[in-house]
């Protein structure tokens, strides 16, 4: 436990990390609904205050609920487009989307209910993860978001003021280079403030050049209670179940990475027990989100790449963080200061972290004996089809919806192939005998049985 300013301070760190990914949801859902500014203001106050709620829920966890790691919670975008498409699919009488909400929202109930009840199975597959999986699925998380701090170091949208402009990008570069600067030449706690640091650097450097203004704290509201079921009773459409179940089982795929990215960092080994708590509390948050007008909970890669940056472990700096997801929930005008941030200075401090998740990886594949063949090709692969969706993002477009829920994201479809592929080299026929036996004298890792 930090001292009360360091918690507060390298906790606010980790919203700056998350805070875009958490808005980023509600306001694509919301457009697509068609939501007022007050009701989508409402949507974006409710995805902050069950984030955090989710957050405090994982790190300091109730009986055998929550990781106890350093390990952030928010908005999963892995829902994003299945819930765009419930909402097109959700029509009332007058050919509206006004039940739109109420059936996602029962979709998502049932989801993160299925979830909680399955997460004592689903943790077992951690006999299937050796270190050359995990460093595999290390590395393409880290991959798989660096294309999203290029897009933000560009001005986030193609609509949004300036986007691609040599301003946009040079803001990026100088946020990137102070926080670089800042790890190499500060110390001690001020080094592990880098991050926050950059992101006021680079805020700072903004407002001259037109890319940051307070516009949306002089419209926030100051102070709003969650108001459960604010959109309606929710409702259970048997499609829409089908769609948000399919994404909760790549949610948790991806949570289960994530868990075991976050235990090799942190030195605390993420075992049966620790996935299948960190997975009941995904559910649990997830099932309850929705009372208080919330999404889908899942973990944040980002904030992973900021426990490897500055080393702090503390699970009650991110508990601190939570903390502070719930102020700004119950405090919009708070929530709109944090938003103020431009999205190339989100863009330049994305870099490091999400670089740093892929080193993490990288440094995991070198501990994870590469001189078998088999560790060869599945990383090649696994890396080969993890990359796909990330360098054409249209590539699975003609495919069923379950597969595309699955393969659009190159961490879920890295995942899955690399867990094939060790299956296929390491636990099947000849593979298996000769890794029990150790006739060829591989050095391939292994799994301690659960």
């Amino acid at each position: 436990m930090l001292p009360p300013v360091k918690l507060f301070t390298t906790g606010l760190q980790h919203v700056a990390a998350m805070y875009a990914g958490v808005v980023a949801p509600p306001l694509i859902v919301g457009a697509a609904v068609g939501l007022s500014p007050a009701d989508l203001a409402l949507l974006i106050s409710a995805s902050l205050f069950t984030a955090g709620l989710a957050t405090l829920l994982q790190t300091l966890g109730v009986w055998r609920i929550g990781a106890r790691l350093p390990f952030v919670n928010g908005v999963s975008f892995a829902g994003v487009a299945p819930m765009v498409a419930i909402a097109r699919g959700s029509t009332d009488h007058d050919g509206g989307t006004g039940n739109a909400l109420p059936v996602i929202f029962g979709a998502v109930i049932v989801a993160g209910s299925l979830c909680f009840l399955a997460a004592p199975y689903f943790c077992k597959l951690i006999r299937f993860f050796p270190p050359v999986v995990q460093g595999t699925v290390i590395t393409l998380i880290g991959v798989s978001l660096l294309p999203v701090a290029v897009n933000w170091a560009r001005g986030g949208s193609p609509s949004a003021p300036g986007y691609g402009s040599m301003r946009a990008i040079g803001l990026a570069a100088l946020t990137l280079t102070a926080v670089v600067l800042c790890n190499r030449l500060l110390r001690g706690f001020w080094q592990q403030l880098s991050l926050l640091v950059g992101l006021a650097v680079g805020t700072l450097a903004a407002f001259p050049l037109g890319l940051a203004d307070f516009g949306s704290v002089r419209d926030a509201q100051v102070f709003a209670l969650p108001s459960p079921f604010h959109f309606g009773a929710p409702q259970f459409d048997a499609a829409a179940i089908a769609s948000m179940c399919i994404v909760m089982v790549v949610s948790m795929t991806e949570s289960t990475a994530d868990m075991l990215a976050l235990g090799r960092i942190v030195d605390r080994e993420a075992d049966e027990s620790v996935l299948a708590a960190g997975l009941r509390a995904d559910g649990l948050a997830t099932a309850l989100s929705p009372v208080l007008n919330g999404f889908a909970a899942s973990a944040f890669a980002q904030n992973i790449g900021l426990v490897a940056l500055t080393r702090v472990r503390s699970r009650f700096v991110v508990a601190a963080g939570g903390g502070i997801l719930i102020v700004l929930g119950l405090f919009p005008v708070l929530g709109s200061l944090v938003s103020v941030v431009p999205q190339p200075v989100l863009g330049g401090a994305g870099i490091v972290l999400f670089g740093t998740v892929a080193a993490s990886g990288i440094r995991t594949l070198a501990e994870a004996g590469m001189e078998s063949g088999g560790n060869t090709i599945l990383v090649s692969v696994s890396l080969g089809v993890g990359i796909v969706p990330i360098a054409a993002p249209t590539f699975y477009d003609a495919f069923p919806e379950a597969v595309r829920t699955l393969m659009h994201s190159g961490i879920s479809a890295g995942c899955v192939t690399a867990v094939l592929l060790n299956l296929l080299f390491h636990h099947v026929g000849a593979a298996r005998r000769t890794r029990s036996g150790r006739a060829s004298g591989s050095t391939v890792p292994t799994a301690t049985p659960s």
